[in-house]
């Protein structure tokens, strides 16, 4: 079996395609910079393609010598959630790749959503609920999925839009709470500017989520929209303190220096039914 992994130097995409290699799959990946891609682990070990997604080709499918799955995680401009940027390219250059590959024959596309999707909406996230986005980000998503399920009326191919939620981890954004974290303490500042810190949020370690998401990609049961995510709210304060535990290390936390974020709301989690019987887990 071949498998086709957009974005494979990006965060996710790195994990991604050291899991499906420890499956004992054909890889075939691609991204924009192959200097960038010979620095990973894997480099050696999959069928390297390295291509700019906005550079239109004729027949993508064949051009990535007709995989059997595809896992479409690229997307630009992260963390950047409100930029136009999103639906004014990313959202047109992604679906008419995903379009090309559809109508040459790809059969199983899985492509990263978020859960910013949901919008403004509160507690226990379920794949039916009405999606109601409120950033750039989540729009240009939701559209590009709305998007997909308006060809399948047209071609036959399963699709699989995992809604992703919070992921942190080695590599993960400077961004990133844990990020900022850790630089502090390298930096040995003596106090961790941060929100209330009261938020409840969802989230799964990265290697879990690359787990997650090519047992979902080789699976023919499951398919449509489904979350990937715990389950299991946290606070922020609580992730930061039990970080600092675990690595038994100590920093004043100066809570309450930075505003809440006026695009997300303040407790919301996934439900992981799609997902465990897609992973064949026990609910």
């Amino acid at each position: 079996m071949k498998v086709l992994v957009t974005g494979a130097t990006g965060f996710i995409g790195n994990y991604v395609v050291q899991e499906i290699i420890n499956k004992g799959f054909h890889v075939i990946t691609t991204s924009r910079n192959r200097e960038k891609a010979k620095a990973y682990e894997w480099f050696s070990k999959v069928q390297y393609i390295a291509h700019d997604l906005h550079d239109h080709q004729h027949n993508y499918f064949k051009f990535f010598h007709e995989p059997n799955i595809l896992i479409h995680l690229s997307w630009e401009g992260l963390p950047n959630y409100q930029d136009f940027f999103h639906f004014e390219s990313n959202l047109f250059s992604n679906y008419f790749f995903l379009k090309n590959m559809i109508e040459h024959g790809l059969e199983n596309c899985v492509v990263a959503g978020t859960c910013f999707e949901y919008g403004m909406q509160s507690g226990s996230l379920h794949e039916d609920m009405d999606t109601k986005p409120v950033t750039s980000y989540g729009l240009a998503k939701d559209a590009l999925r709305r998007f997909l399920e308006q060809l399948q009326c047209k071609f036959k191919f399963d699709l699989k839009w995992l809604r992703l939620f919070y992921i942190y981890g080695p590599g993960q954004g400077r961004s990133s709470i844990l990020s900022q974290l850790e630089r502090s303490l390298e930096n040995q500042k003596e106090v961790f500017n941060m929100s209330g810190g009261e938020q409840l949020r969802d989230y799964l370690p990265v290697k879990k989520v690359a787990e997650y998401i090519v047992e979902v990609a080789v699976q023919d049961k499951i398919t449509g929209i489904i979350n990937c995510c715990s389950g299991s709210p946290v606070s922020i304060r609580r992730l930061v303190e039990d970080y600092l535990k675990q690595h038994e290390q100590t920093i004043e936390l100066n809570l309450g220096y930075y505003p809440y974020s006026d695009y997300e709301p303040m407790a919301f989690w996934g439900n992981v039914g799609k997902l465990k019987k897609a992973a064949g887990e026990t609910i």
